[in-house]
């Protein structure tokens, strides 16, 4: 049964920071969105949560498609395009615009999976 409420992960929370403290302003590459996957346990929330809601922080300069393609893999190929951006809603909080980058990858995600299966 799903959960109504929505669930919240802030990239915030997963930025990489350097030995000196300094929080990265890029999310980029597949390792980091595996990693966010994993971290942020987004496969099993998308199970039991109807609605997913992404804030991207202040200050972000660039989110890479290949971060989001390793980031929203399985989803995308579960829900496909359309069910996906019915339940997951970006919130951005500065002037980082993520949607030309976001549909790169998702296109990237459904692409690889016809030619595979």
């Amino acid at each position: 049964m799903a959960n109504n409420e929505i669930v919240t992960i802030n990239l915030e929370d997963y930025r990489a920071r350097s030995s000196d403290g300094s929080i990265a302003k890029v999310f980029t590459g597949r390792d980091r969105g595996k990693i966010v996957r994993e971290k942020s346990k987004l496969d099993q929330l998308s199970e039991v949560n109807d609605k997913i809601k992404f804030i991207i922080p202040d200050n972000v300069y660039a989110i890479n498609p290949s971060f989001f393609e390793e980031l929203f893999l399985n989803v995308v190929q579960k829900l496909g395009k359309d069910q996906f951006l019915q339940k997951f809603e970006f919130e951005t909080q500065g002037e980082y615009s993520y949607e030309k980058a976001l549909h790169e990858a998702i296109t990237r995600i459904l692409r690889t999976k016809s030619a595979i299966g």
